[in-house]
């Protein structure tokens, strides 16, 4: 009678027990057309270490990973200001954070990178003539290879993968030929995203040059002080400060063409909202719900009123704005629409904004709200210590805004929208673009 395999227990040799992790010797081996070897076959560890301190007054260019661009260049250091002794990296070198490769902090060194070293605490290995570097950056971003790295990683807070670990998985090994094909049909789609991306900054440039042209405004360059005395009431007083009392930024949206209005005077900023007796259902809108991208509500999650104490209370139709960095800074904001029971709560480092006013088009005042001019200038007037630093109330209703009719409001408004939307679209476009050229590079490389 054959012996029925066990689908519970798995068998290891004891030679190749190395490490008490079972994740280690569980995982699935990955497959692939090409040959399949051994890391370590391709790579070195490049681990030599420079005195930079030793050279106190020359400046040195040091190198930055992170998950989004890979290697870049971060700041310059004199040798006096340097503790330790930092590694140096050539062109078509990698280099990964051990602590954060499971979420894709990895780059490659290319031609455009001026600086040359990089903290010890990175990993850093150069390629053996068998394989190329960008064909090895890009593997390490498909889904099958980080689910290998993840399943090697030790520890238990904080996973690590050390080189020596990193040798040993195993990675499809084409051709030279057919790995720069590879990367050349990768980038070709990675480069048409980021044109597409590129196309939608410009055109949300042109938003803002078509808003200040129709409007009248001229970007002012330089402040005029005066000599003459000013004065304000102690009611007016949000803290101590000579800028901070004179109207500071007021006057930069000064229009040529209509009337200018303070928004405090034609719009209710932070206003009483009140919220039924009885426990209904509310929506809940959290900081990271609203896109800094488009000023829009990404996502509307649930709460009910008894849980809404210590939250901002908004209510359907309101303009929540952010008034801490970098939210602010970054343009998060946006009308709140579709509310559960007309009634939302959210963050409490947003301003409310509510229109009672029917010669005023909210989704106009948002767009001016938005423009990079005027987030600049609420930076100025920031208050608190640093890193809870916000824009007080006052900023907002002393704003003073072109205020042309309603019809023209209406008519700049919808010619926005319609450009906001074809922004939309660029992006949109640039993202599947990206996705395909990651699918494509993974499904040509693993079955």
């Amino acid at each position: 009678m054959q012996a029925k395999s066990d689908s519970f227990l798995k068998y290891l040799r004891f030679r190749s027990f190395d490490l008490w992790d079972t994740k280690r010797y569980t995982r699935k081996s990955i497959s692939s057309k090409y040959e399949i070897i051994e890391l370590g076959k391709c790579i070195k560890e490049e681990n030599k270490k420079y005195k930079l301190f030793e050279e106190e007054e020359t400046e040195f260019g040091i190198l930055g990973v992170n998950n989004k661009i890979g290697i870049f260049d971060a700041y310059k250091q004199k040798g006096k200001e340097i503790n330790q002794s930092y590694k140096r990296m050539e062109k078509g070198w990698l280099a990964y954070n051990p602590y954060r490769i499971n979420v894709g902090s990895i780059g490659v060194k290319r031609d455009d990178h001026k600086y040359e070293y990089i903290s010890p605490a990175y990993v850093v290995f150069s390629c053996k003539n068998n394989i190329l570097p960008e064909y090895l950056f890009i593997t390490f971003k498909t889904m099958t290879f980080n689910k290998s790295i993840n399943e090697s990683t030790t520890g238990s807070v904080r996973q690590n993968l050390t080189i020596d670990i990193l040798k040993k998985l195993e990675i499809p090994l084409p051709s030279l030929i057919e790995q720069e094909k590879l990367v050349i049909d990768y980038y070709q789609k990675l480069n048409q995203a980021h044109a597409l991306e590129k196309e939608a900054i410009d055109l949300e440039g042109e938003i803002e040059r078509y808003l200040f042209e129709e409007l009248g405004i001229v970007k002012s360059v330089t402040r005029v002080s005066s000599a003459k005395l000013k004065f304000t009431t102690l009611l007016m007083l949000e803290r101590w400060g000579v800028d901070n009392n004179l109207g500071k930024g007021n006057d930069i949206l000064k229009s040529n063409k209509f009337n200018n209005l303070r928004l405090g005077s034609i719009v209710e900023i932070n206003p009483t909202t009140k919220l039924p007796l009885e426990n209904v259902e509310i929506s809940f809108i959290p900081m990271e719900c609203v896109s800094d991208k488009d000023g829009e509500v990404k996502e509307l999650r649930k709460k009910h009123v008894q849980d809404s104490k210590g939250y901002t209370k908004f209510k359907e139709g309101d303009l929540i704005w952010a008034r801490i960095t970098p939210c602010m800074e970054n343009g998060k904001s946006a009308i709140v629409n579709g509310l559960t029971n007309n009634l939302g709560c959210g963050s409490t480092e947003f301003h409310v904004i509510r229109n009672h006013n029917p010669n005023i088009n909210l989704k106009y005042l948002h767009t001016i709200l938005r423009t990079d001019i005027v987030l600049k200038n609420a930076k100025t007037t920031f208050t608190g210590s640093a890193g809870q630093q916000r824009v007080p109330k006052s900023y907002l209703e002393n704003l003073s805004i072109p205020i042309p009719n309603i019809e023209i409001q209406d008519r700049i408004e919808n010619k926005i929208t319609s450009m906001k939307n074809d922004i939309k679209m660029l992006r949109l476009k640039s993202e599947q673009l990206k996705i395909e050229a990651e699918q494509e590079f993974e499904t040509a490389i693993f079955k």
